[in-house]
């Protein structure tokens, strides 16, 4: 079969919501639901923090009634980790209003379900990565959308595609479900075997919860709580002053940003430098044990820990990175792990908060709740806690090998499907895996074997 091409545009109404006034916002079920890019994640919309609009005030705004079967993109950030922001309405998910950086595509000279899988594929996600703009927020505008080609065939033939294409994906979406399944339980007994560790004799989510809360739970004996600010020196960074980079009595010295410690690991290939007084260059220089926590960023790195173990000498830091340098009674590596299980969240709930970035003061982070043990019991956690992660990371190591896979053959899948390869029959699995060979081959960096 060889396709003809159409734009989105041709055959599908693109749209977007305007600006709601949030002095009108109500909670759950005390109005229509706004359909914001925060309700969109990949494959679905989820409905937890929903604001609504008064039922009152809908005349003028009927013409945003989400329809069954509208897809919707999110245009602020529209690929994450997960995947891409895109969902198909389910009758469970009206009635919604379409608020604004909130695409509805509702297809008008095609099979919705079609438009959907082609959509979900590589070629739409790296349109859709060549015309973003911005680099904090990657956006993308409607004529961007409207724009991205898509394969035509015929009516029956559009509907086998999407009937073959849909039963290996219902096979393929059940092992997926079954390892990120396994990836959670990983992740809850890692967490809860750590909360125990670092002292807590509730429950992995009831102790959470209680700290984020303010009620802290009891701790072991001769243990006792006290404040980030209590246990270590904790300072903000510097700001770079634009105008002040050519003054000759300043030095130049190399400067983490947010950037390089957004990731699960401290990234130091990209480490820029500054001009600073030598004053301040000495006062805010990291030294070997220092704990850097993230000021603003991505709300689930938010105030996440990572210990400076002196990799770069004479480093400074970001004004929206804390250094915090613990007094001689503390472990860094203590102080990093109370900060990546419950101090993350117990940030995201007393800092700021947008649709997809976060913020906490330095005053705030001030007041982090700290279990404080004597450092033989802080020596004799950290290795309990060393052997558990050990384990569980070898198993997720497993988990992610298996998840890649699933995503290469998901996008073969694709392939095949939209290039008329797909027939129905058991030998598709072969032709697939043939393809996600190739997917592997071409874009697997030389010497590198999967």
């Amino acid at each position: 079969m060889t396709p003809e091409f159409q734009t989105v545009g041709e055959i599908a109404a693109v749209d977007s919501g305007p600006a709601f006034k949030s002095a009108h916002f109500g909670g759950p079920d005390e109005g229509i639901r706004l359909l914001r890019g925060d309700n969109i994640e990949p494959g679905a919309l989820r409905w937890a923090g929903t604001r609504t609009w008064p039922e009152s005030m809908l005349p003028g705004y009927e013409h945003l009634a989400i329809k069954e079967g509208d897809l919707i993109l999110g245009m602020d950030r529209p690929l994450i980790s997960a995947g891409l922001k895109l969902a198909r309405a389910r009758p469970s998910d009206l009635p919604a209003l379409l608020v604004q950086r909130v695409a509805r595509i509702r297809p008008h000279s095609i099979n919705g379900a079609y438009l959907y899988h082609w959509l979900s594929g590589f070629e739409f996600q790296q349109h859709l990565n060549g015309s973003a703009t911005g680099t904090q927020l990657p956006h993308v505008n409607l004529k961007s959308i409207k724009q991205f080609k898509v394969p035509r065939f015929s009516e029956a033939a559009e509907a086998r595609i999407v009937e073959v294409l849909e039963d290996h994906l219902s096979r393929l979406d059940a092992g997926v479900d079954y390892l990120n399944a396994a990836r959670r339980r990983c992740a809850l007994y890692e967490d809860a075997t750590i909360m125990r560790a670092l002292g807590s004799t509730e429950s992995r989510q009831d102790g959470v919860e209680q700290i984020i809360n303010g009620h802290l739970p009891a701790l072991a004996e001769g243990w006792s709580w006290q404040t980030l600010g209590e246990v270590a020196d904790v300072v903000g960074g510097v700001t770079k002053d634009a105008k002040k980079q050519s003054d000759p009595s300043y030095i130049e010295v190399p400067y983490l940003r947010v950037a390089n410690v957004q990731r699960a690991r401290l990234d130091l290939e990209n480490v820029t430098t500054l001009r600073v007084p030598p004053a301040k260059a000495e006062a805010l220089r990291l030294l070997k044990g220092d704990v850097l926590m993230n000021e603003g960023g991505d709300r689930d790195k938010l105030a996440r820990g990572w210990v400076w173990d002196g990799q770069i000498e004479g480093c400074i830091h970001q004004n929206h990175v804390f250094r915090v340098r613990p007094r001689d009674d503390m472990r860094s590596e203590w102080l990093a792990w109370c900060a990546n299980t419950y101090g993350a969240r117990w940030a995201q709930r007393h800092g700021k908060q947008s649709v997809n970035l976060a913020s906490i003061s330095l005053k705030v982070i001030k007041t982090m709740p700290i279990p404080v043990p004597p450092l033989p019991d802080q020596d004799e956690r950290l290795a309990q806690i060393h052997e558990v992660v050990s384990r569980s990371r070898r198993l997720i190591g497993e988990v992610e090998t298996g998840l890649a896979r699933a995503d290469r053959l998901r996008r073969s899948l694709l392939t095949a499907a939209f290039s008329g390869r797909l027939t129905g029959a058991a030998s598709d699995v072969e032709r697939v895996e043939e393809i996600a060979a190739d997917v592997v081959e071409a874009e697997a960096p030389e010497g590198v074997l999967f």
